[in-house]
């Protein structure tokens, strides 16, 4: 009985001897004495402080999941307004402004996934919105090229003149088409630094590098492009001058456009229209209902009168 007594701190010590060695020398005695509730303390979610009080560790924060969608939210517990309730009260915010200047902006929140395609696309209003868009077109100068770019609308026309503009920052247009003939000078001249960020590089995927520049300067000049964020497509579509009727119409055919491009989505890449909101350059934004006008609507006579 003796024997087997004088070998049980033997048996302590060969049995916890890898816990030992991986304490520190200057352990206290009773960090010593819990070696056997150390080996476990990974399970039971506990923790030994470095004075030998025991604490409860805390447990690690699940990550939520990453949703695939843009949140929506319910339109039921939202007040929405008809096309002239909304024009009035933008028009409050809007006062002393331009008619020109302020714009009557569109934006279309989609339900839509986060990663599918983007819509963007291009049309033409029956009322345009900017008439005084800037394009610029690198194609030989002088030529037939540049003096039928020239007579469609374009402000500005050339190549190494107009590489040169825009070397010193002197970027005074909205727009920079290229013609087929001149994408080898214009990747020579190495203007994608100062263009990309801006937005301004011409290439065949943006439809800004073509052989008949004439048409689609025609086609620049009055149109609106619209192109899809963060799951909202965004257009101006009038200005502060214009009448119920003719935003009416400009909405309408901008609409149908949209409506169109998500027909066009292949069925796994479904979206839809979940929201409308009309603002414009100083005020905030109102949903709308679809309707026209109401019976409390102000008449479209007093809305065409700034």
């Amino acid at each position: 009985m003796a024997a087997t007594a004088s070998k049980i701190p033997q048996l302590f010590h060969r049995s916890y001897r890898p816990t030992i060695s991986s304490t520190s020398q200057h352990s206290s005695p009773l960090q010593i004495f819990l070696l056997p509730f150390l080996s476990q303390r990974h399970a039971s979610g506990l923790s030994l402080r470095s004075d030998g009080e025991v604490t409860k560790a805390k447990p690690k924060k699940k990550k939520k999941k990453a949703r695939v969608d843009f949140r929506q939210y319910d339109l039921k517990q939202m007040t929405q307004f008809a096309l002239c309730d909304a024009m009035r009260y933008i028009r409050a915010f809007e006062v002393g402004q331009p008619p020109t200047s302020a714009k009557y902006d569109l934006a279309l929140k989609l339900r839509t996934n986060k990663n599918g395609p983007v819509i963007k696309n291009r049309l033409r209003l029956p009322h345009p919105v900017n008439t005084s868009l800037r394009i610029a077109v690198i194609c030989p100068s002088p030529s037939p090229i540049a003096t039928a770019a020239q007579a469609a609308g374009a402000s500005v026309c050339g190549e190494e003149k107009l590489f040169d503009r825009i070397r010193e920052g002197n970027i005074n247009f909205d727009r920079l088409l290229c013609h087929t003939d001149s994408v080898a000078k214009l990747n020579k001249a190495g203007l994608g630094k100062v263009l990309g960020p801006r937005g301004l590089m011409p290439s065949i995927k943006m439809g800004t590098v073509t052989r008949d520049v004439k048409t689609l300067v025609k086609a620049l000049v009055g149109s609106t492009e619209y192109r899809e964020k963060m799951g909202v497509i965004r257009a101006s579509v009038g200005q502060l001058g214009f009448t119920p009727e003719e935003m009416q119409r400009n909405i309408r055919v901008f609409m149908e456009a949209i409506k169109r491009d998500l027909n066009a989505l292949s069925d796994s890449n479904s979206k839809d229209i979940a929201e409308v909101v009309l603002s414009s350059t100083h005020a905030p934004g109102f949903s709308l209902n679809g309707e026209f006008a109401t019976d409390s609507s102000p008449s479209t006579h007093d809305l065409a009168v700034l």
